[in-house]
């Protein structure tokens, strides 16, 4: 394995998709999906520069709040996209063709097996996959732990109910990965989602972006959209346990609108974690977001990692940053 000194800096994030990886950078995203031929179909699209590199960027707590919402419309149009792919593309051929480019600063050419697709969950269905997504989320994590807490208000303390409350909601959160990770479908997921972390991992190291060097890493990785949750999950616990004497729907009201607030805080605490790795107290702080991350990721494949190589590569050429060895890159 080739290792360099400390790769040049810049702010990105992850995420696994149906059969791929996107990759977001402060200028641009990139989607790579291996369709069902076994290509890798690209997407890319310009990001607001205003939010990861801009002024908002640098203030603590309305960056997270506006980062996270803008990930939330991301990630969303990515999993679209790599749907749209898995629905469409059996029946369509592919062609070269260029899609969204940035400008001529810093442009993103499509690959030669790029494909058109159909837009089957994109407008009306794809907001009502999103609606309907939100409110199961919000009955599950939010009703359910309250209502179940609610039976013991009359003979516990406030903070008792909160910690039940907190406990009711990690058990639940916890048993919904396992559960969904059941599923051959979504362990494919988890399986790009590990192949994103080795990816990053072996960017943040210094080593050339090959499938056999990238292998080698971990599929832990400390800013991980896990942790992140497990944060919130835990953070909650402290935020909504002076709520726990009022009236059941003015606390459930007051939870939802605490919500934003918790993953302000998370993130920052992800953030601040992320960057003090080397301290011992704060490794052992951020152990059980690891841990968690051994539920949603799965070893990948090589193809897996080939795709996420891709989608690196793509985000890199955005930012005009070089890899150590461009010629040994996944084309």
């Amino acid at each position: 394995m080739t290792t360099s000194t400390a790769q040049p800096k810049f702010n990105y994030g992850g995420q696994a998709v149906i059969e791929g990886v996107m990759m977001r950078g402060s200028k641009a995203l990139a989607v790579a999906v291996r369709d069902p031929h076994g290509q890798i179909v690209m997407h890319s699209e310009p990001v607001n520069a205003a939010l990861y590199s801009g002024s908002i960027s640098r203030i603590p707590f309305l960056r997270g709040l506006s980062m996270l919402w803008d990930a939330l419309g991301l990630g969303m149009r990515s999993l679209m996209f790599s749907a749209n792919i898995a629905a469409s593309a059996i029946d369509q051929q592919p062609v070269a063709r260029t899609v969204n480019p940035i400008g001529p600063a810093g442009s993103i050419e499509s690959a030669p097996n790029e494909m058109k697709t159909s837009d089957i969950f994109n407008g009306p269905i794809g907001w009502g996959v999103m609606a309907i997504s939100l409110t199961f989320a919000l009955a599950i994590f939010l009703f359910l732990p309250k209502w179940i807490a609610s039976w013991f208000e009359g003979s516990v303390t406030s903070l008792a109910s909160a910690f039940i409350e907190g406990v009711v909601r990690l058990l639940l959160f916890i048993g919904y990965i396992s559960l969904i990770g059941r599923s051959k479908e979504i362990g494919r997921v988890f399986g790009y989602h590990g192949a994103e972390h080795k990816t990053i991992n072996a960017y943040e190291a210094g080593d050339d972006l090959t499938v056999e060097n990238v292998q080698r890493h971990s599929l832990q990785h400390p800013r991980c959209g896990t942790a992140f949750l497990l944060t919130v999950v835990l953070l909650s616990i402290i935020f909504f346990a002076p709520l726990n004497g009022l009236p059941f729907g003015l606390g459930l009201i007051l939870r939802v609108l605490l919500v934003p607030v918790v993953a302000m805080v998370a993130y920052e605490y992800i953030r601040f974690s992320a960057k003090h790795l080397s301290n011992p107290i704060m490794r052992a702080l951020i152990a059980p977001n690891l841990a968690m991350q051994l539920l949603t990721t799965r070893q990948p494949d090589n193809s897996m990692v080939e795709v996420a190589i891709t989608a690196l590569k793509k985000v890199l050429d955005s930012e005009q940053i070089q890899p150590l060895n461009p010629e040994r890159m996944i084309p």
